[in-house]
């Protein structure tokens, strides 16, 4: 009877094992911070190499391109803290200077490399509370 016990237990622990390194290894390989700019680039080396979804806005003036690669580099701040960032491929619409943008890639010494790009334009607010549209008022009581 014993006998039979052991066997029970250890299957049991082969395949509860088995489980946990499946899932921790998933996990880890897919595992993704997101950021905002200012946390990352207070101490940027803590996240070198690791995964991020990484949100900011574009400096101005900041976008230069290579039409023919289409490489693009460009600048992201949050709060005063500002990053080089790269990405290749086709870009948003909505990118451009001032934009809101996620990236998702890699942060090294040389800047952030990125993957995937979503991009939003900023809004414009109106001072009585109305957000503003294409230059008329929505959201606001006349």
């Amino acid at each position: 009877m014993s006998n039979k016990l052991v066997r029970v237990a250890l299957t049991l622990l082969l395949i509860g094992g088995t489980l946990g390194f499946m899932f921790y290894s998933t996990l880890s390989q897919g595992t993704e911070y997101y950021k905002h700019v200012d946390e990352v680039m207070n101490s940027p080396q803590d996240w070198y190499g690791k995964r991020l979804k990484l949100h900011g806005f574009v400096v101005e003036k900041s976008i230069l391109v290579n039409s023919q690669t289409l490489e693009y580099r460009f600048e992201i701040e949050n709060n005063g803290q500002h990053v080089d960032s790269a990405y290749k491929g086709v870009v948003p619409d909505t990118f451009k200077g001032g934009a809101e943008v996620v990236l998702t890639g890699k942060l090294d010494s040389a800047g952030f490399h990125a993957d995937n790009m979503t991009a939003k334009c900023p809004s414009k607010y109106d001072p009585a509370g109305g957000k503003k549209i294409g230059g008329t008022t929505a959201g606001g009581l006349e």
